[in-house]
């Protein structure tokens, strides 16, 4: 098979690249400097987004897009030039993704774009799954909705399209978890706020499968919510990965002074949403990680 991916060097992108590069299929990273990076037998960089690039003539054919890239939302307090740069990095790199697949002879059977639970707005008392149809009122839903409505784009070209929204992402070198895992490691752990917003997680090992099921899959179109069957609120989740880490929990950070420190990013930490995986799991997918405590015990049993 042969997948192009925009975003390929970031979190995600890495370990997506890892394992269908060890499947043997062919990938295409798209990247604004691909002098950066040494291409081997599977993994090929491809300029995109300058005035040099040509990615629709490198790429040739492809069988699957993977769009996963736009700025961070965790890095800096949104201010208004930052709000700017997240909407607007999600739309110029979805845009073109479309625009090279619609020149193509051979465009791919299937667009996979990120998104998230974000989606959804927050809530302490509603379940969601991908039969939400409104998305909530604030910042974080307007850019899932935008993005998505971007991506759907792609499917006026016949082209299937797939929104998978994350959740959080557990891995023990990057994501959320290493800095929420560091206050337990110096023994300073305990709630956010007061600890009842929901956690809707996933194992990147998950994110991994169920992007290899979903391309294995062709009935699965429209939004996936990629989250664990298990969601925890933010106190037991602290619990649980105390216990992990051998750790006590008991030291609140109160939510005035995480407001106070991020602004409207506090949203990440102090606001979230209980999410249910209903596609991945009604079309039979089976998590290898369900729980948070098998979750955290294969993270940690590693390092």
């Amino acid at each position: 098979m042969k997948i192009v991916i925009a975003g390929g060097t970031g979190f995600v992108g890495q370990h997506l690249v890892d394992y269908f590069s060890s499947k043997d299929d062919e990938i295409m990273i798209l990247t604004r400097n691909p002098h950066k990076y040494q291409s081997d037998q599977n993994i090929h960089y491809i300029e995109w987004l300058t005035p040099e690039g040509q990615p629709e003539l490198e790429i040739g054919s492809a069988d699957v897009f993977i769009n996963l890239a736009g700025e961070s939302l965790n890095s800096g307090r949104w201010t208004e030039e930052r709000k700017k740069r997240i909407i607007e990095s999600r739309m110029t790199t979805t845009r073109e993704m479309i625009r090279i697949m619609g020149s193509m002879q051979h465009p791919p059977h299937t667009f996979i774009n990120a998104s998230a639970v974000g989606f959804y707005g927050t809530s302490k008392t509603d379940m969601f799954t991908e039969e939400t149809k409104q998305p909530g009122n604030d910042f974080l839903a307007d850019v899932c909705d935008m993005w998505e409505k971007e991506a759907d784009e792609a499917r006026t070209l016949g082209i299937r399209t797939v929104k998978t929204r994350f959740g959080i992402i557990l891995d023990g070198h990057d994501g959320a978890l290493p800095k929420m895992a560091l206050p337990y490691q110096l023994f300073a752990g305990g709630p956010l706020g007061d600890g009842e917003q929901w956690m809707s997680w996933i194992h990147i090992y998950d994110i991994v499968k169920g992007y290899d099921w979903i391309m294995e899959h062709s009935a699965i179109e429209g939004p996936v919510n990629f989250t664990a069957p298990n969601p925890k609120r933010n106190k037991e989740f602290g619990k649980v990965l105390g216990k992990t880490l051998s750790r006590p929990h008991w030291i609140p950070a109160p939510s005035f002074a995480i407001r106070t420190a991020l602004g409207d990013m506090s949203t990440l930490l102090l606001d979230g949403q209980y999410v249910y995986p209903s596609v991945l799991i009604d079309s039979g997918y089976t998590f290898q990680f369900p729980t948070l405590r098998e979750a955290l015990d294969d993270i940690y049993k590693s390092e």
